[in-house]
């Protein structure tokens, strides 16, 4: 397999001594501890990923300030996907001046917790639609971090907002755990039509059961993903460190590949999994 060019479009930073995460409650007590720069480049140099892309873990704009001045110190982190507040009339001053700080240049997209918000319909929303239009004009990929239950909505966003390029983290979540593929698998084909969608194949080995997992479980959801995207939209991310829950980042890196060679990708299009599509997607430098 060939290590040039190798990038890992998803990952994260944190300091839980630095601001609160709501998310990491009792269950996750494993990394509730801080993870910089040192520990990316000790994770992903040996498995050769010599560009990396840093994707916010609160709904601040505050640790995407953080997360691009990381940025623009770092020879790995070459994209920082951030947060602001989709709903908030003044998102494309918000974005601008992001993109003025110093390692501005590195904001290549923009997230929230979706899957978090009572309503389903949320992505629908007039103000969210409209917060949405300016990541679009801004240039900016929108990551959408949601489950089974929300694909609808970012399937009709993707219909309203064809100049929205959307990356679907995460493969939406599949309930690998339960073995479930219905109705994950009809309602990401649905999403999959629209062409301004890709998908990253990540954060898998959480989704399924931590202590038993196996490479083998992946493969149903991969190949389904290959089927519906094709490996030209299609993008490989670690998770880390949210991964360490079950499996160590050269064992995540080890099932993706085994998953997708049993789902039929070559070389040549691993390649693109495994770096060309993020980098043409998220723009990277």
């Amino acid at each position: 397999m060939n290590r040039a060019g190798r990038v890992d479009a998803h990952h994260h930073l944190w300091d839980p001594g630095r601001r609160t995460y709501p998310w990491m409650d009792e269950s996750v007590a494993a990394i509730r501890r801080p993870f910089g720069v040192e520990d990316l480049d000790a994770a992903a140099a040996p498995q050769g990923f010599e560009a990396t892309i840093a994707v916010q873990a609160v709904s601040s704009v505050e640790e995407t300030e953080e997360l691009l001045t990381v940025a623009a110190a770092s020879d790995r982190v070459a994209g920082v996907v951030g947060w602001v507040d989709l709903a908030d009339p003044q998102v494309a001053a918000t974005l601008a001046a992001l993109r003025a700080r110093p390692g501005g240049q590195a904001l290549v997209g923009v997230r929230h917790q979706v899957h978090d918000e009572p309503d389903p319909d949320w992505l629908l929303r007039d103000q969210v639609v409209d917060g949405l239009a300016a990541v679009a004009a801004a240039g900016l990929v929108y990551d959408l971090l949601v489950r089974e239950r929300e694909l609808p909505a970012a399937r009709a966003v993707a219909q309203r907002l064809p100049e929205l390029t959307l990356v679907v983290d995460h493969l939406a979540k599949p309930r690998i755990r339960e073995a479930a593929m219905d109705p994950w698998a009809g309602e990401l084909a649905a999403l999959a039509r629209h062409p301004n969608v890709a998908c990253k194949v990540s954060g898998l080995v959480t989704e399924a059961d931590w202590d038993a997992w196996t490479p083998t479980q992946l493969v149903p959801y991969v190949r389904h993903a290959v089927e519906v995207f094709g490996p030209e939209r299609l993008l490989f991310g670690s998770d880390w460190p949210v991964c360490l829950l079950a499996a160590g980042y050269g064992e995540v890196v080890a099932a993706t590949a085994e998953a997708l060679d049993r789902a039929g990708i070559g070389p040549a299009e691993r390649d693109l999994v495994l770096g060309a599509n993020a980098r043409r997607l998220y723009r990277l430098p």
